[in-house]
């Protein structure tokens, strides 16, 4: 766990939810494979299976764990094109922002959405079968949206994903 950006609390946090090194790496093992059996993440964490359930629940009863979540390889769904969008929102829209956020995040292209501190407002990830998709993306759902005065599209090559804590 040294390498891990979660650390065990100790009691001078003033967090009500407490977690030690053994719900940490049950964490890190979750993350790396949801559908862990329960013999089997009890082995690597060294706890009774028994005990080790109970701490998964605890964990998911404490809102830590909030839920399980396949990857799909989008790629061979015919999903080519993945991109981040950066959105400034127009100066008289500000009070637009959040609900033009969740707007967006309800489309089924975008992938997340990030609502941001300074300049730009928004991070949307996109993801859809072509470049041409993703213009028609961008001109229908951000271009001819007032509330948002300016868009910069990134195209993404490749997405290293992290699979640890």
């Amino acid at each position: 766990m040294s390498d891990s950006l979660w650390m065990a609390q100790g009691d001078a946090l003033p967090n009500p939810v407490r977690v030690d090194s053994t719900d940490l790496a049950i964490l890190s093992a979750l993350q790396s494979d949801a559908r862990i059996a329960n013999n089997v993440l009890a082995a690597q964490v060294g706890l009774a299976p028994s005990t080790c359930l109970g701490r998964v629940k605890a964990l998911s009863k404490a809102g830590i764990i909030t839920g399980y979540h396949a990857r799909i390889n989008e790629s061979l769904l015919g999903v080519n094109v993945n991109a981040m969008i950066s959105i400034v929102v127009a100066a008289n829209a500000r009070d637009r922002l959040l609900a033009s956020a969740r707007s967006l995040q309800k489309l089924p292209e975008v992938k997340d959405v990030f609502v941001l501190g300074g300049t730009p407002d928004l991070l949307v990830r996109v993801a859809t079968r072509s470049i041409e998709d993703l213009r028609s993306f961008v001109a229908t759902h951000l271009g001819s949206n007032r509330v948002f005065s300016s868009t910069q599209t990134s195209i993404i090559f490749e997405h290293l994903r992290r699979n640890n804590v």
